[in-house]
C-alpha cells in the first residue's frame, strides 16, 4: 500500500506509517516502522523536493466519530494517492514539525432543530494542512 512514508525525528529522518485514529489524542499520526533512517542532513543533502502537496480534508454530519472518522479516511485517501504515484527511487516526506505546524483536527458543533427535536451537528476539519513533500535522490 506504501511505499515509502518519511517524518523527521531531531537530527534522523525515518520511515513511518500512518495511524490515523479518531479516538486518539493526537488523530493524525505516525507510527516508526523501522524500515529507513537516515540522518535528516545526509537525506537533504541528498535529494531534492520534486514536489509539494498540502493536504486538508473536512466531514459534517450528526455523530461525532463518524465525521472525524470520515475526515480522516478522506485525509489518508490524499496521502495513499500521492504515494501510490511514486516514481522510481522518490520518497514521501511528511514536512510538519511537531509544536509548530502540525496538522489537528479541529470539530465544531452547533444545535440544529430536525423535526421539531434538538440535535447536534458537528463539523470537523484539519487545521494546519498535512504538508507533504516528494524528494527524490539527486
Amino acid at each position: 500500500m506504501f511505499e515509502m512514508i518519511l517524518l523527521r525525528y531531531g537530527t534522523t529522518i525515518q520511515s513511518v506509517e500512518p495511524n490515523f485514529d479518531s479516538k486518539a489524542f493526537t488523530e493524525i499520526g505516525f507510527r516508526r516502522d523501522r524500515g529507513y533512517s537516515s540522518l535528516a542532513s545526509d537525506f537533504l543533502d541528498g535529494h531534492e523536493r520534486v514536489s509539494e502537496h498540502l493536504l486538508e480534508a473536512e466531514a459534517e454530519g450528526d455523530v461525532q466519530d463518524e465525521v472525524e472518522s470520515a475526515m480522516l479516511a478522506q485525509l489518508l485517501d490524499q496521502l495513499e494517492k500521492i504515494n501510490g504515484d511514486l516514481g522510481e527511487g522518490e520518497f514521501v516526506l511528511i514536512e510538519n514539525e511537531k509544536g509548530e505546524d502540525y496538522p489537528r483536527t479541529r470539530t465544531r458543533m452547533k444545535d440544529v432543530v430536525v423535526d421539531g427535536d434538538n440535535r447536534f451537528h458537528f463539523y470537523s476539519s484539519v487545521s494546519s494542512p498535512l504538508k507533504v513533500g516528494v524528494f527524490k535522490a539527486s
